[in-house]
């Protein structure tokens, strides 16, 4: 990779804050020599006293905002997963001198794939049960964890749980954040030239086929984990941190 190595700013997905990242962000670190900035959405994690705006666009535009504000040096590289992922193609495309580069996790955009795909239909009825039904914190943060990962779930559940607890996410709030991630319309061409996707053969929340369709509509290269669910930093760090490594030219 030639010139500074840029920082790093990491977007979650539907209802998850910078916590959920776990150790993922200081592993990207150590691995690339960068610093890295989780960022909360509005509505979400520290920002969950904020409403969540209605679309993708003013999402992003909200991003773009906040790390000026920060004085986050730019153009930065961008890594977001599923909603955080349609932020970060939103953002590159309206504020194109803030994103360098792009690295999308299982993500799903219109116009590129079928709704049957972007939400596989086993979740309708669980996703519709969480937003409407009341239930427990652990409960809730249960069934998340068996739409999203493949791994061992005593742990993690339970300090989900707590998160929730702490910085819960109000119900209207999930509904415009799914609202907006099911309405958002992605442009024809990549917005960025350097953008990476990363996705998982057996997610059970979003079909794989939708990281295959774009990355031939925006000839970019795609890797496949072979086993892990959704929440592919969760399920696989290690494999995540290799992947963008052999893409930045980095040696291993």
């Amino acid at each position: 990779m030639t010139g500074p190595t840029p920082d790093w700013v990491m977007l979650r997905g539907l209802t998850r804050e910078a916590r959920h990242w776990g150790d993922f962000p200081r592993r990207m670190e150590l691995a690339l020599g960068a610093k890295v900035l989780c960022l909360d959405l509005p509505g979400n994690g520290r920002r969950n006293h904020m409403r969540s705006p209605a679309t993708v666009e003013a999402m992003a535009d909200w991003c773009h905002m906040e790390i000026v504000g920060a004085g986050v040096p730019r153009p930065c590289a961008i890594l977001g997963m599923s909603l955080g992922a349609m932020v970060a193609v939103a953002w590159a495309e309206r504020h194109p001198q803030d994103v360098e580069r792009a690295v999308l996790i299982n993500t799903s955009l219109r116009p590129f794939s079928a709704f049957y795909q972007r939400l596989l239909p086993r979740n309708y009825f669980r996703v519709l049960g969480l937003l409407a039904l009341p239930a427990s914190e652990r409960r809730i943060e249960a069934a998340i964890f068996r739409m999203t990962s493949r791994g061992a779930a005593d742990t993690v559940i339970g300090q989900w749980t707590v998160w929730r607890t702490e910085n819960p996410v109000s119900r209207r709030n999930a509904l415009v954040q799914l609202f907006a991630a099911s309405t958002y319309r992605a442009p024809t061409a990549r917005p960025v030239e350097r953008v990476l996707l990363l996705a998982s053969e057996c997610d059970g929340l979003v079909a794989s086929a939708c990281s295959r369709r774009l990355a031939k509509q925006w000839q970019i290269p795609l890797q496949i984990h072979p086993d892990a669910g959704h929440d592919l930093p969760l399920d696989d760090p290690d494999w995540v941190v290799q992947q963008v490594k052999r893409w930045l030219g980095v040696s291993i």
